[in-house]
């Protein structure tokens, strides 16, 4: 089975999705399970995890909604408020009354805070998702890395997985310190990292697939195989290409790899980490 360990869904509006600029009008329309279930039959995909967009209840309450409605949409990262002691946990009991909640994201990259990660109120949310067998998915900038390793190393037992590799500085070909930073964060084994969102991080309308290869060396040499899953990052990453040439980057890149590896990072992976 093929996972698509990584994609989003919204409804469009210029208020809850003020992060989409005009650069970016592509994206300024609604992107529904019934578009992407076309995307991943041409890309032969078998299923998908969607990933929160917007740090909000009922976003969670309608990605649910959706996986119950659509079988290919195989679990559901949604947020709760994690730096809520009095709210975090009714809102995961009752999210986990569906099998398909299986993890958690907070969007950290647009926290002003560099250290929010390591406030009292958010590292107790993080504590609590282990008993309720919650992976936890690292939305970060290279400068987060650094705090990120601080934090996966409190909680040696709680799933982590990286997003985007980090989101690197692909289009200007900067590699340090983010490879540092990244093999650092890799010595922890409960953290894992997503091979997605890196063409949002090239040169939109110029970039090729060898851009990718130097940063994709490096974290297959930090992670090994059997903790990378491949995500698209769609709808976002229609910015740069359509969804197949996007997944195509890192299918391409495993053309040398053995058949057990390709299936790690092609499906088994997620569905493991996610208990899909």
């Amino acid at each position: 089975m093929k996972i698509d360990a990584h994609q989003h869904f919204w409804i469009y509006n210029s208020t809850e999705y003020s992060w989409i600029n005009d650069s970016m009008n592509v994206l300024k329309r609604n992107f529904l399970p019934q578009d992407l279930l076309i995307e991943i039959n041409n890309a032969s995909f078998d299923g998908t995890v969607a990933v929160q967009a917007r740090q909000t209840i009922n976003e969670t309450k309608w990605l649910l909604k959706l996986a119950d409605e659509y079988d290919f949409i195989k679990g559901v990262v949604g947020w709760v408020d994690l730096c809520s002691a009095d709210e975090l946990k009714k809102q995961l009991d009752g999210f986990c009354k569906s099998p398909k909640f299986v993890g958690v994201r907070h969007v950290v990259q647009d926290e002003p805070d560099l250290n929010f990660m390591l406030r009292d109120e958010f590292l107790n949310g993080l504590s609590i998702l282990k008993d309720y067998n919650l992976t936890y998915d690292l939305l970060l900038f290279p400068k987060h890395l650094q705090v990120a390793n601080k934090v996966v190393k409190m909680f040696p037992e709680q799933k982590f997985v990286l997003d985007h590799i980090a989101k690197p500085f692909i289009k200007n070909k900067v590699i340090d310190p983010w490879h540092e930073d990244i093999l650092k964060l890799a010595e922890n084994k409960n953290v894992g990292c997503k091979l997605s969102g890196m063409v949002t991080e090239a040169d939109w309308q110029n970039w090729s697939a060898s851009d990718f290869y130097p940063y994709l060396n490096i974290i297959f040499e930090a992670f090994g195989t059997d903790r990378l899953m491949i995500g698209s990052d769609w709808p976002v990453c229609t910015l740069a290409g359509n969804y197949s040439a996007i997944l195509n980057i890192v299918i391409d890149y495993l053309n040398d790899f053995n058949a057990i590896d390709k299936e790690k990072i092609l499906g088994s992976n997620a569905l493991n980490f996610y208990n899909l």
